[in-house]
C-alpha cells in the first residue's frame, strides 16, 4: 500500500468499480431475459491477473460475489492463462465449479494489454432455460435438470464456437433467449476489456496487480479487525427449515479465534433425493455475506472480505451435496444460510443482526403465450424484510438476495399472465419495538390460452421468520392454485383460466412489542401496515 496515499488509491478503486458498473449496465441493456434485463440476476466482477477479486457491479447478488472466487481458480485450472490467447471466452454452468446449480452461466474473458494477460472480467446470469425438466426442484439427480457445461469456450480467438451455440440451442425451450444472453454476456465483458486498457493507458500503468495488492490488504485488514473486537469463542445456533415431506436441521458452530471465523455445518441434515441441495461453494458464499454485513458493511466487495472466513461441512449433507444429488433450486435451503449464521452471531454482536426476513419466492413459469411465443421465466416476489435494530422492516425486500421484481406490465406482455391483484398483507410482519417489514398477496392467471407448467422454490409455509431480542415472528407464506394449497416446492400445471396465488409472509420483529411508542403504532395505522384490531393489539402492549 506504500505506493498509494488514501485518496488516490480510493479514487483508483471507485474506478475499477465504475468499470463493473458500466460493464453491468452494457449486460442488462444487451439481455433477452426478464430474469436479467428486469430481475438483474446477475454479477459482474474483476479480477486481477492472480486471479483475486478486486472490483464487482455494485447491483450484484450476494451469492454469485461469494462463488466467483473459487470459479475463477477452477476454470483456469482447467484452461490455463498461458493457453489463452486475445479473444478467448470461457464459460461453464456446473453447479460444483460456478454457482451451485445449473441455471447460472459463468463467462469469464481475459483481458490483455501489451500482449499479456493483465486481468480477468466474469459475468454471471441466471439462464431463461437450460434444458431437463426446467428450473424446479423436483429432479431426483443432477442430470435431470438440464444441459451441464464442463468449462468450455465460448469463443475462441474472437471465434465463436458454433458447435457449441448448437447444442445449446438444440437443448432449450427458448433458444432465442438462452442464446441471446449468453451473447450479452460476451459483449458485456469485451465491454469490461476496453474499459480497464483504457483505465490502464490513461494513469500509465502496465497491470493492475499492485493496485489490487493496495485494494486486498485494506478491505482484509478492515475486516480482520472488526473479527478481532469479538470475543474468541464457538457460537452455536440451529434452525428448522421446510424440506419435502419432513423437515430438515440446519446447524453451525462459529469459531471465533483472532482475526479468523470458521463456519462448521456438523449436525445439518442429509441431503435428498430433491433438487433443494446446497453445494458448499453456496453455503460459503452466504456465511461470507452473513459475517460481512455485521463487521465492515461499508466496504466494496473483494477477496479481502473472503480470507478471514473459512467453511466446513460432512460430506453429502444438506449444506455440501455432492454429483449427482440435483441442486436446481439451492436457494430454497440455501437462503437459510444467512438467518443461521446471524443467529450465531446475535450471541456476539445482538445489535447489528437482523431478524429473520420472509425471504422471496421464485415462480417459474414454462410454456406458449398466447401468440404462439415460448414462455420460460421466473416470477420473483418478495416477503419482509426482517426489523433491525432501530429500523423497522421494509415490506416486500428479497433477503439475502437482492433481486427485484419484474414490472406487472413486462411480466404480462413477455408470458401471456394476466396479474389480478398485488397488494400488502396488512399485519404479516412481526410485532416489536422496530415491526418486521409486511409480506404481499399476488393472483396471476392464466390467460394464455394454452396449459403453463410452474414450479414453486419457497419456504416459510411452515417455519415464520423468527423475531430477535423479543421481537415476535411475522406471519406464514402459502402458495394457491385455483385456492387449494400446494406444495412451495412443487411442480403443478395450470389450465387455462387458472389462478396462482402467492401469500408472501412478513418479516421478524426486533425488541419486545411493548416498547413501541403509540406514535409509531398509529403511523402503522395511517400506512394501512396493520389492521384496527392489530393496533389494539399492539397499544395494549405499548400500555
Amino acid at each position: 500500500m506504500s505506493g498509494y496515499d488514501p485518496v488516490s488509491l480510493g479514487i483508483i478503486w471507485d474506478r475499477l468499480i465504475a468499470i463493473t458498473d458500466e460493464t453491468l449496465g452494457s449486460l442488462v441493456r444487451t439481455s433477452f431475459s426478464t430474469n436479467v434485463r428486469e430481475s438483474y440476476d446477475l454479477s459482474c466482477m474483476l479480477f486481477d491477473s492472480r486471479l483475486r477479486s478486486i472490483a464487482q457491479g455494485t447491483y450484484s447478488v450476494p451469492s454469485f460475489t461469494g462463488t466467483a472466487p473459487e470459479t475463477v481458480r477452477m476454470m483456469l485450472d482447467r484452461h490455463p492463462p498461458e493457453t489463452l490467447v486475445e479473444g478467448d471466452v470461457l464459460a461453464t454452468n456446473d453447479p460444483w465449479i460456478g454457482t451451485g446449480h445449473l441455471y447460472d452461466i459463468n463467462v469469464l474473458r481475459p483481458i490483455f494489454h501489451r500482449s499479456r494477460i493483465v486481468a480477468y472480467s466474469l459475468s454471471i446470469t441466471h439462464l431463461p432455460d437450460i434444458g431437463g425438466l426446467g428450473f424446479s426442484a423436483t429432479a431426483r439427480q443432477v442430470y435431470e435438470e438440464g444441459l451441464r457445461l464442463p468449462v468450455v469456450k465460448l469463443v475462441e480467438a474472437g471465434r465463436p464456437n458454433r458447435l457449441l451455440f448448437d447444442i445449446i440451442a438444440t437443448n432449450v425451450r427458448v433458444p432465442e433467449q438462452t442464446l441471446g444472453d449468453i451473447h450479452a454476456n460476451i459483449a458485456c465483458n469485451e465491454v469490461a476489456a476496453r474499459l480497464l486498457v483504457e483505465f490502464l493507458d490513461e494513469y500509465g500503468l502496465a497491470d493492475i496487480d499492485d493496485v489490487a495488492d493496495a485494494i486486498v490488504a485494506k478491505s482484509e485488514q478492515a475486516l480482520r479487525a472488526a473479527i478481532a473486537d469479538m470475543p474468541d469463542g464457538s457460537y452455536s445456533h440451529a434452525i428448522e427449515v421446510e424440506g419435502g415431506a419432513e423437515s430438515l436441521r440446519l446447524a453451525v458452530r462459529l469459531n471465533v479465534r483472532g482475526d479468523a471465523i470458521h463456519a462448521d455445518f456438523t449436525g445439518t441434515s442429509p441431503v435428498l433425493d430433491m433438487g433443494i441441495n446446497v453445494p458448499i461453494n453456496y453455503a460459503r458464499a452466504f456465511t461470507v455475506y452473513a459475517v460481512k454485513c455485521v463487521t465492515t458493511p461499508a466496504i466494496p466487495n473483494n477477496i479481502g472480505a473472503v480470507t478471514p472466513i473459512t467453511v466446513s461441512a460432512p460430506d453429502n449433507c444438506i449444506l455440501n451435496a455432492r454429483p449427482p444429488y440435483p441442486t436446481g433450486g439451492r436457494h430454497v435451503i440455501g437462503h437459510f444460510v444467512n438467518p443461521l449464521v446471524m443467529g450465531a452471531l446475535a450471541q456476539i454482536v445482538p445489535e447489528r443482526v437482523q431478524a429473520e426476513s420472509g425471504m422471496m419466492s421464485l415462480v417459474n413459469i414454462q410454456g406458449r403465450h398466447r401468440d404462439g411465443r415460448g414462455v420460460s421465466s421466473i416470477y420473483f416476489s418478495s416477503g419482509g424484510f426482517g426489523a433491525l435494530h432501530g429500523i423497522d422492516g421494509l415490506p416486500t425486500m428479497p433477503s439475502p438476495s437482492n433481486m427485484t421484481g419484474t414490472p406487472v406490465e413486462v411480466w404480462e406482455d413477455v408470458t401471456g399472465m394476466t396479474v389480478r391483484r398485488k397488494a400488502l398483507r396488512p399485519d404479516s410482519g412481526g410485532p416489536g419495538e422496530f415491526r418486521g417489514g409486511l409480506g404481499q398477496e399476488i393472483e396471476l392467471v392464466n390467460d394464455t390460452g394454452n396449459e403453463l407448467t410452474v414450479s414453486c422454490l419457497a419456504g416459510r409455509t411452515q417455519f415464520a421468520a423468527q423475531g430477535l431480542a423479543g421481537g415476535a415472528a411475522g406471519a406464514l407464506r402459502s402458495c394457491l392454485v385455483n385456492g387449494v394449497p400446494v406444495h412451495p416446492k412443487g411442480r403443478y400445471f395450470l389450465k387455462p383460466g387458472d389462478v396462482l396465488t402467492l401469500v408472501e409472509p412478513g418479516g421478524g420483529g426486533f425488541g419486545p412489542a411493548a416498547r413501541r411508542s403509540r406514535a409509531r403504532i398509529e403511523e402503522d395505522l395511517r400506512e394501512g401496515f396493520v389492521t384496527p384490531e392489530a393496533a389494539r393489539r399492539d397499544y395494549a402492549y405499548a400500555g
